[in-house]
């Protein structure tokens, strides 16, 4: 790559421009050069600056203090914020995630040894071009992701750096570096230290990536158990199992549930690890249930369907289930039939939801008031008759209409 120039937003360039002409050095870094480089689009342009959070905050009109005892402030320029932080040198990381204290600095480079990736310690303005002090521009070049520095002082600083080195190998399909791999072997207990909210985030941008099949790194450096709490299978060292997990999620779409049930397929209790990993109410259940949709054997009749439908939902069917075991089949990993019994399958379903059959209590012709205002008492044995109507729907939907289900109920209440 020679000669690399980079074309930064107006406000970005006005941003370091205002710096640069008050007697400050100030610099687009990070993540945003690197995407630049590799021609992709940066979702955000962070800057750096040898002024003070004090000097840029008397520098501009706008501006909201997101993080000034770490040195950023963010300016407003209408509705963007643009990130702005001091150069800094950050203290021991004695929890292993936060330094114990901030020093700033005047010095860029002394700023970008701080950083976890040489690909992500690069900065840039129109004046000075590149700066790249640990040959990122190579490590691009190269497709590697390696630290800057000593790799095991990186991750020893932060371990939650370890899973961003297989996040971002994944992200962007490049390899990782000898010593950054075997830093990551030994230090992968230090994982422990780290939130499962912020490790749940970096295995999410992981599987839903182009490269989900990096999830193998996970037991190939055996870090596994330091981050599926609660799991069994893949808790296992078993590379058998996680390629075939990676070979699911390569014939699924990137969707975040599509893609954590294939990493959950294997698993007899899913929903106990995606609560270890502090995951909300929705993707625990959405997981949870199309696993065990998918491991139900296929009905071959409309009341068997009806019925599933109602065990795991219309949601489950409508959005996920027939992509999920599609892919299943796709990966050679689907029990219970072939492309065309899933056809059937799938059409089935279609024409229940196009006869608009019964698979709700709320679409049940009678409901507990009517049946109310019919003489019975409210309790237990309503509810017992409403499920038995429910229940006959089920099976015929023709008998869903009020004659029919008042006399079945009538019927029905004598024999309790």
């Amino acid at each position: 790559m020679e000669n690399p120039s980079i074309i930064m937003p107006d406000n970005v360039k006005n941003i370091i421009e205002t710096l640069e002409s008050n007697g400050y050095e100030a610099f687009a870094v990070g993540g945003c050069v690197r995407d630049a480089l590799m021609g992709r689009k940066p979702n955000d342009w962070d800057i750096t600056t040898s002024a003070t959070p004090m000097q840029v905050k008397s520098l501009f009109r706008r501006t909201i203090d997101t993080g000034i005892k770490h040195g950023t402030v963010t300016i407003m320029i209408g509705k963007e914020g643009y990130e702005v932080t001091t150069y800094r040198i950050d203290g021991d990381y004695m929890d292993g995630r936060h330094p114990d204290q901030v020093i700033f600095t005047s010095n860029l480079i002394e700023d970008l040894k701080r950083r976890d990736f040489t690909i992500n310690a690069m900065a840039y303005n129109d004046r000075a071009g590149i700066v790249d002090a640990f040959d990122g521009v190579t490590d691009l070049d190269n497709k590697v992701i390696r630290c800057v520095r000593e790799a095991k002082e990186r991750f020893t600083e932060d371990a939650l750096r370890i899973l961003r080195a297989l996040r971002f190998s994944a992200q962007l399909d490049f390899s990782i570096d000898e010593d950054t791999a075997i830093a990551v072997k030994e230090l992968g207990k230090n994982l422990t230290l780290i939130s499962k909210e912020r490790i749940q985030t970096e295995l999410d941008k992981l599987i839903t990536s182009s490269c989900p099949d990096r999830i193998r790194l996970v037991q190939l450096y055996g870090l596994n158990p330091f981050i599926f709490e609660g799991a069994t299978a893949i808790n296992e060292d078993n590379s058998k199992l996680y390629e075939n997990i990676s070979t699911l999620m390569n014939c699924l779409p990137r969707n975040h549930y599509l893609r954590w049930a294939a990493l959950m397929h294997f698993e007899k209790e899913p929903s106990t690890v995606l609560k270890k990993l502090k995951f909300d109410n929705v993707t625990i259940n959405t997981c949870s249930k199309l696993v065990a949709a998918a491991h139900t054997p296929l009905p071959t009749d409309k009341p068997g369907l009806r019925r599933m439908v109602v065990k795991y939902g219309t949601d489950i069917f409508d959005n996920y289930l027939f992509t999920y075991i599609k892919g299943l089949s796709k990966a050679s990993l689907y029990e219970y039939g072939d492309a065309n019994d899933i056809e059937n399958f799938y059409n089935l379903y279609k024409d229940i939801i196009e006869n608009r059959d019964c698979i709700s209590m709320k679409d049940l012709a009678v409901g507990g008031a009517t049946l109310i205002k019919e003489g019975y008492e409210p309790g237990k044995k309503l509810g017992a008759i409403l499920d038995y109507l429910f229940n006959q729907v089920l099976d015929d939907p023709s008998l869903n209409n009020l004659e029919t289900l008042l006399s079945l109920a009538k019927d029905y209440n004598a024999t309790l």
